[in-house]
């Protein structure tokens, strides 16, 4: 088996060339393929493919390291320093309305399905409790940010790879079924803003106008200063974050053992919490022009190097065990779907803002932007936008949506 660190990354880099291309053939069987498939999914499982029949041996590897605590970190800069937090404001309420909605489907979403399947059988789940409220957590991170805030949970929650397993495969079919009714939904938009959800939809012309002229207006072409500078800025935050961070858990860990239970005296978790937070503060400030040349996409990069090392951790028999866990995912999407019609029909807000408000959430940047675009190609940026305010809330709401779940079990 292969265990040198350079010839692993070397079969990781080429998976991702690989999915990334074949994902951009214009052909019918790969479009069907990513279309059930999504490109993400395949990102984590072609990597465990390489364990699983001892092609590898990543059991010693440092991948996985580098990437959690160097790139991960750099990533959550890069995705929120890009938040333009006065132009999702300009949204208008009903999109923020919706949008917080999902995130507090999702956030309540996982707390309800745990008591719900505790008390159709309590035998049900055969699993130890504590170790799947934190397992959960990580689909808490996805379903309200991204890739990013879900490898944060992992490690602030200490996930094993058998639950990370299960817990990848409920994410992304209970996801995908709820992306699919939106598509289709899409279609009949008129109808359900007419006759179920009485919306005037005639604001939105104007967002698309708006959110188009932004963004032409800060895109370039990037030279190499300005990637440079891209990078600069993220791994400074990176090192300032790791600083600070060792410097608070050991704090907390000396004078507040106790906190131990809420994971605040974890290096990791602060490392998390003090870059996001600064990824934000600099969204205030012109490096949120960092976009431009291409801050989100570096960052993204990132995410899928760090996805695919996680692959390598991934036990892909423990995602056939346990089906009963997605019962537990298709209650908690229920009850996220469920909040969002009940407000969306009490605000009286167009389904476009209950599908991308949804979809910013369960999908973060990956699909929002689809779904909007499905509507109208120009429409796209919406869902960037509330996508990318996804990413910088999801590490908060996620961990408050753990910490919730391993209170009650």
């Amino acid at each position: 088996m292969i265990s040198n660190d350079a010839v692993i990354f070397g079969f990781l880099i080429s998976i991702l060339g690989f999915v990334f291309y074949t994902s951009s053939i214009n052909s019918t069987f790969w479009k069907k393929f990513y279309t059930f498939c999504p490109t993400l999914l395949i990102c984590y499982f072609l990597p465990s493919l390489l364990e699983y029949f001892d092609i590898i041996d990543s059991s010693n590897s440092n991948l996985y390291y580098v990437a959690s605590r160097f790139l991960l970190p750099c990533s959550l800069v890069l995705l929120t320093i890009s938040v333009d937090l006065k132009e999702i404001i300009k949204l208008g309420p009903k999109a923020l309305i919706m949008f917080f909605t999902g995130t507090l489907g999702v956030l309540l979403g996982g707390p309800i399905s745990l008591i719900i399947l505790k008390l159709i059988s309590p035998d049900l789940l055969n699993l130890n409790l504590k170790e799947l409220a934190g397992g959960m957590s990580t689909i808490a991170g996805s379903w309200i940010g991204g890739g990013a805030n879900q490898a944060a949970m992992m490690e602030v929650f200490s996930v094993d790879s058998e639950i990370f397993s299960k817990m990848v495969a409920v994410d992304i079919i209970c996801a995908n079924v709820w992306l699919a009714i939106l598509l289709i939904g899409v279609g009949k938009n008129k109808f359900i803003d007419e006759n179920i959800l009485k919306a005037d939809s005639s604001s939105i012309e104007d967002i698309k106008t708006r959110i188009e002229n932004y963004n032409l207006s800060i895109s370039k072409i990037p030279e190499l200063k300005d990637l440079i500078f891209i990078l600069a800025t993220g791994f400074s935050i990176v090192g300032i974050s790791h600083f600070f961070g060792e410097y608070i858990s050991g704090y907390i860990k000396l004078n507040f053992s106790y906190l131990e239970k809420y994971s605040l005296t974890s290096n990791f978790f602060w490392l998390i919490i003090i870059s996001t937070s600064l990824g934000i503060l600099l969204s205030f400030t012109r490096l949120r022009n960092l976009e431009g040349s291409g801050a989100s996409k570096i960052g993204s990069i990132f995410i899928y190097i760090l996805v695919t090392t996680i692959g390598l951790k991934m036990d892909l028999e423990a995602i056939f065990h346990n089906p009963e866990l997605f019962l537990l995912g298709f209650i908690w999407i229920g009850v996220h779907i469920l909040l969002l019609i009940t407000v969306a029909k009490l605000i009286k807000a167009p389904f476009f803002f209950v599908a991308v408000g949804s979809q910013a959430n369960i999908g973060g940047a990956a699909s929002a932007p689809v779904v909007a675009s499905a509507f109208h190609p120009s429409l796209a940026a919406v869902g960037v936008l509330l996508a990318v305010l996804g990413y910088a809330v999801g590490t908060y709401a996620a961990y408050l949506c753990g910490i919730i779940m391993q209170s009650i079990v």
